[in-house]
């Protein structure tokens, strides 16, 4: 059992499946309390019988539509006049859809601003008071690899992440001198039902699957570092030193890597 985690009561955005459900299930498991947040009551609620069940923590969940921001905004409200003060955060919620610009759906580009960049804002500016005020608490933002490289069908996602990382480096140098840790984490394509949505055809999934990222591996590598000085997760390494690479000369590897970045 994780000392720093123990008894720690832990937000989780999107925790009816994926990483969410795994990062709930390694919170319990080092002795904290998982508070659930996502769109299905009936998912949330067998997640958290499971985990009360296996671990013998309390696993209190919430059934708000993240893209709502009042609904959303009134469903913080509840977790805190419930629970307290909270002692950390894991925006894990996201979804994409992958398309063209020109293609695109405008009710798409709203939902994904929305979900990925407004209510990861809301939930963050509504707790970190909380956070402050006990001088001490840790913020996850789960951003993506898509954050530092942008590709083709991927223009709206890849600036939602953008926008979280930009959002997560200049919290993290506002709030750590005060005691709150402010991590990202950017991943790669992850083997979950996220490409359902994103890429309906599955052409994408598969041409990845290879290097795709088991959920349960990098929801035990988050809640590893919890409560920790962490400024970044990177997975996979390598695909974070491609990305280093592009930072220095996108232009050429726009070029090099023409066919990949295309595969959507």
């Amino acid at each position: 059992m994780n000392e720093r985690v123990k008894g720690k009561k832990v937000l989780i955005t999107g925790a009816s499946s994926g990483i969410g459900e795994y990062l709930a299930i390694h919170v319990a498991r080092e002795g904290g309390i998982p508070i659930l947040a996502a769109r299905s009551d009936k998912k949330l609620n067998l997640i958290a019988e499971k985990i009360e069940e296996a671990f013998a923590v309390t696993c209190p969940w919430y059934k708000a539509d993240l893209s709502n921001d009042a609904e959303w905004k009134d469903t913080i409200d509840r977790i805190c006049y419930d629970h307290g003060s909270i002692d950390g955060l894991i925006n894990n919620a996201g979804i994409a859809v992958f398309a063209n610009v020109s293609d695109s759906n405008w009710q798409d580009i709203d939902r994904m601003l929305s979900v990925n960049v407004k209510s990861l804002f809301r939930t963050t500016h509504q707790l970190l008071p909380h956070l402050l005020q006990n001088g001490e608490g840790h913020i996850v933002n789960i951003a993506s690899q898509a954050g530092k490289i942008a590709t083709p069908k991927s223009a709206v996602y890849s600036a939602t992440k953008h926008a979280v990382l930009g959002f997560t480096n200049a919290l993290r140098m506002e709030v750590e001198p005060l005691g709150v840790y402010v991590t990202s984490v950017n991943l790669g394509p992850v083997r979950t039902n996220f490409f359902q949505q994103a890429d309906p055809s599955g052409k994408y999934e598969k041409s990845v699957d290879k290097i795709m990222l088991d959920p349960n591996q990098v929801a035990r590598t988050v809640v590893e570092h919890l409560f920790t000085k962490q400024r970044e997760i990177n997975l996979p390494s390598w695909m974070d030193s491609g990305s280093k690479v592009y930072s220095l000369a996108p232009a050429a590897m726009e070029k090099l890597m023409q066919k990949q970045f295309n595969k959507k």
